[in-house]
């Protein structure tokens, strides 16, 4: 089988690799689609501390099932979660999952963008391989893990209903979080973002004002016109950028969230009036990734259609064609979302 790999910083290519086979508690997942992440792209920079496999928002059909797991079956469609936390430590134990030390350890093997790919046992076992809704298309499942995340982080920082909302990153994962908060009940949601083409994109699916992020002045304006000038109950700074943590910080309101939601660069600072955060009582809450209960329950939005995302993959290329899938999704002037699709698809 084919599969990608990174060969070094910057550097993507194909590989060959016996087709993978199913041990006890495993199974075997034939690709389907896999979405390219944003956090694929800083790994192919050398940008990501945890840098390792890429390809992590797959579905496809079950090829081979090991021994010992009854409850799946060959063929049937299924989304995966790479990552499994341990359930044990004390992280776990405060429902802290996605910060449990063993869950960025655990991973797929070879990766997302790859034909075939195997799932260990302890995924398996802790519930990261389940069934796809027929109702779903597979580029629609391919985007479940990235909207997880979103949904992790809305009840993370502790959203309420008509909370006001704004975005700043309105590349795919940015539109997801805020169709999400949408779907949720947010009061009021707006948004940023450098590309005209994703602004478009955001305000037409559920944001109510998407600005330029040349314009900070003007990002600032809208956030207190429409909230009596108080700022945003929420602001997800849904991008790397230092300089928008700073603009976050300016816009969130008093006893308001400020949700580190995008991968910052390795090494990066934080420029912000810690005094100013202080005496405001703003709360600064990261949030990293995403559970297979979230996923879930983002799928159960979906099925329900409460939740649309049918729209939001733009571009598509097989395996063999990863390195042009990277350069599509790494112009977001031109792409959405860009999906790397394989044999079951």
């Amino acid at each position: 089988m084919k599969f990608a790999r990174l060969a070094g910083p910057g550097r993507l290519g194909i590989a060959d690799a016996p087709d993978p086979v199913a041990g006890p508690g495993e199974v075997v997942v034939r690709l389907a689609a896999c979405g390219v992440c944003g956090t694929d792209l800083e790994k192919l920079k050398g940008n990501y501390q945890s840098a390792g496999r890429i390809g992590h928002e797959p579905v496809g059909t079950l090829q081979a099932v090991g021994a010992g797991v009854p409850s799946l079956s060959v063929g049937e469609r299924v989304w995966v979660h790479h990552h499994v936390p341990c359930y044990a430590c004390r992280v776990c134990e405060r429902g802290e999952y996605t910060f449990c030390a063993s869950y960025s350890k655990s991973n797929i093997d070879p990766g997302g963008f790859a034909e075939m790919f195997r799932v260990p046992s302890e995924h398996v076992a802790r519930g990261a391989v389940q069934r796809l809704d027929d109702s779903l298309s597979w580029e629609v499942g391919s985007l479940l893990e990235p909207a997880g995340c979103g949904l992790t982080a809305i009840r993370r920082v502790g959203f309420h209903h008509g909370d006001s909302v704004f975005v700043i990153g309105l590349g795919p994962v940015g539109i997801l979080y805020a169709r999400l908060a949408r779907a949720l009940g947010a009061g009021w949601v707006g948004g940023s973002d450098l590309s005209a083409r994703r602004r478009s994109a955001a305000e037409g699916s559920g944001v109510d004002h998407a600005v330029d992020a040349h314009d900070p002045e003007e990002a600032e304006r809208r956030v207190s016109s429409a909230t009596g000038s108080e700022g945003a109950d929420l602001v997800v700074v849904a991008t790397g950028a230092p300089a928008a943590v700073t603009l976050g910080a300016r816009l969130v309101r008093r006893g308001g969230t400020l949700n580190l939601f995008g991968l910052p660069e390795a090494g990066s600072r934080l420029d912000v009036d810690l005094q100013q955060l202080y005496l405001r009582g703003v709360r600064v809450v990261p949030s990293y990734a995403t559970t297979e209960r979230d996923i879930g329950d983002v799928q159960r939005l979906l099925v329900a259609r409460r939740l649309d995302l049918s729209d939001l993959v733009t571009h598509r290329y097989p395996v063999t064609e990863v390195v042009k899938a990277f350069e599509m999704a790494a112009r977001p002037s031109d792409a959405l979302k860009v999906v790397v699709t394989g044999p079951a698809y």
